[in-house]
C-alpha cells in the first residue's frame, strides 16, 4: 500500500490523468485527514475551488489542495515527535499518569479526526495548519476556556447520538456554532459544557 509521500508524488505527476491524480489525493486522506475524511475533502475542495464530485478537476487546483494538506501534516508530525519525546522524559521521571492532552493525542494518533467536525459540509474556513496550531495551543495550555479554540465563538450545542444507528464517537460532544468543530471537552469550562448540554444538538445540526 502506497504511503502519503508516494501518493503526493502521484498528485503532482503531470504524466497522470486528472482522474488518477484526484484519486491519489483522496487516498492521501486515508493517511492524514484532520477533520475526518469527508470533511477534510470538502474543506480542501472548497479552498482550492474544486467541485467535490468533479472527476477531472484542474490539476493545478489539486496540487494547491495537496500543498495545504502537506503543510498541516508537517505541523502535526512535528508535534507528534515533540509530544512523544516529552512523554518519554515524563515516564523517565516517574510521571506515568497521562493528562487530558495525552488522552486527546492518543485518540488522534496518525492524524485522523484531530479536529472533528459534526458535519462534512461544516468546518473552519482557515487553512488546516492554522486550525491545527490553534487546537494544539489550546490543548497544551491546560486552561479550560469559554470560547472555541479555533474560531473564538462562544455558542456550543451538544451533538447527540444519532437514533437507531451506532454513533461516530469523535463527532459527539460540544459543537461550535461558529465553525462546526467538536471541541474536546477538556478545553472548555464546566459552564460552557453545561450550556452546550442544555441547548442540545438540534439547534446547530440535525442528527444526519
Amino acid at each position: 500500500m502506497a504511503g502519503f509521500r508516494a501518493l503526493a508524488e502521484q498528485v503532482r505527476n503531470p504524466r497522470l490523468a486528472a482522474t488518477q491524480r484526484r484519486t491519489a489525493l483522496r487516498k492521501c486522506l486515508e493517511r492524514f485527514a484532520p477533520y475526518g475524511h469527508r470533511a477534510t475533502w470538502h474543506h480542501l475542495c472548497t479552498r482550492a475551488g474544486i467541485a467535490t464530485q468533479d472527476r477531472e478537476p484542474d490539476p493545478e487546483r489539486l496540487v494547491a489542495a495537496l500543498a495545504e494538506l502537506e503543510e498541516a501534516r508537517a505541523l502535526w508530525l512535528s508535534y507528534e515527535a515533540e509530544f512523544a519525546a516529552r512523554r518519554r522524559r515524563e515516564k523517565h521521571d516517574g510521571i506515568r499518569q497521562p493528562d487530558a492532552t495525552a488522552d486527546w493525542h492518543r485518540r488522534t494518533w496518525g492524524g485522523r479526526d484531530i479536529v472533528s467536525c459534526a458535519s462534512p459540509q461544516r468546518h473552519p474556513t482557515a487553512r488546516l495548519a492554522v486550525v491545527l496550531r490553534s487546537m494544539i495551543v489550546a490543548m497544551e495550555s491546560g486552561r479550560p476556556r469559554r470560547d472555541c479554540p479555533v474560531c473564538g465563538g462562544t455558542r456550543f450545542a451538544w451533538r447527540p447520538e444519532p437514533a437507531g444507528r451506532p454513533a461516530d464517537r469523535t463527532a459527539l460532544g460540544p459543537v461550535c456554532a461558529g465553525c462546526g468543530v467538536v471541541a474536546p471537552a477538556s478545553v472548555l469550562t464546566s459552564e460552557a459544557l453545561t450550556a452546550a448540554a442544555r441547548s442540545g444538538g438540534a439547534r446547530v445540526y440535525s442528527a444526519a
